[in-house]
């Protein structure tokens, strides 16, 4: 792990999330969805987490990307709390440092797949740089020949993969990804899956990636469990 790494011109510490609870509903329908939740993700680290549905995993996602402000804790990204943020700085953490994959794929139906890419950036307020062009990214994820066509005209896995790449172009300092191998093979899985491992690792990204598939493990960093609102480490994986 690597702290103060420099990612797209910045320096970046990670993902930290300290003492964060989220309760979600109202009276008897409330539920601890993250419970006293701690951990960090550092630069060039890939954390996966695992756990059983409805465990908190997806909360623990929109959480550290700001999508949701928990009720207690903090969320620290590069040092700054987004919790204390303020709307407008919150949106703009969102925009240029954060990436999500979501699990579908998300992506806006008007634009081609290239296009998607393309607009990530101009959000992000980035050009392009060579080897990470949005040509090259949908041609690594295998959808450089799908790349005139729009979601309606894609399958689930290939909305997937080009939300992948999305997600990648910016160079985010973190990347937050909802089941990436869900709609994909077992070959695809695994050639995803090792590509979000390099680009964690060359390029410095805290990546904290939620998955089912524990064929996948092997290519991360650290792999922690949630159930019932509660994270811990996975000492071993099988």
């Amino acid at each position: 792990m690597t702290v103060g790494q420099t990612t797209a011109g910045r320096t970046t510490t990670g993902l930290t999330l300290a003492g964060v609870t989220l309760r979600l509903g109202d009276g008897d329908a409330e539920v601890t969805a993250l419970d006293d939740v701690s951990f960090s993700a550092a630069p060039g680290e890939l954390v996966a987490v695992v756990g059983p549905s409805g465990s908190g995993k997806s909360s623990l996602l929109a959480v550290a990307g700001g999508l949701i402000s928990p009720d207690s804790g903090e969320v620290r990204i590069d040092g700054t709390d987004l919790t204390t943020a303020s709307r407008r700085d919150l949106a703009r953490y969102r925009r240029e440092q954060v990436g999500f994959v979501f699990q579908s794929g998300n992506l806006i139906p008007a634009l081609t797949a290239i296009d998607q890419l393309r607009f990530a950036l101009k959000v992000a307020g980035r050009p392009a740089v060579a080897g990470r062009t949005p040509e090259q990214l949908l041609d690594r994820v295998g959808m450089g020949a799908r790349a005139r066509h729009r979601p309606h005209q894609l399958s689930g896995g290939e909305r997937q993969r080009v939300g992948i790449a999305r997600a990648l172009v910016s160079r985010p300092s973190v990347l937050l990804v909802d089941e990436p191998t869900a709609a994909l093979d077992r070959a695809r899985s695994r050639e995803i899956v090792a590509l979000l491992a390099e680009e964690t690792h060359e390029h410095g990204v805290a990546t904290v990636m939620v998955t089912h598939d524990h064929d996948v493990l092997g290519a991360c960093d650290r792999v922690l469990e949630m159930v019932d609102g509660k994270l811990s480490e996975v000492s071993a994986v099988s």
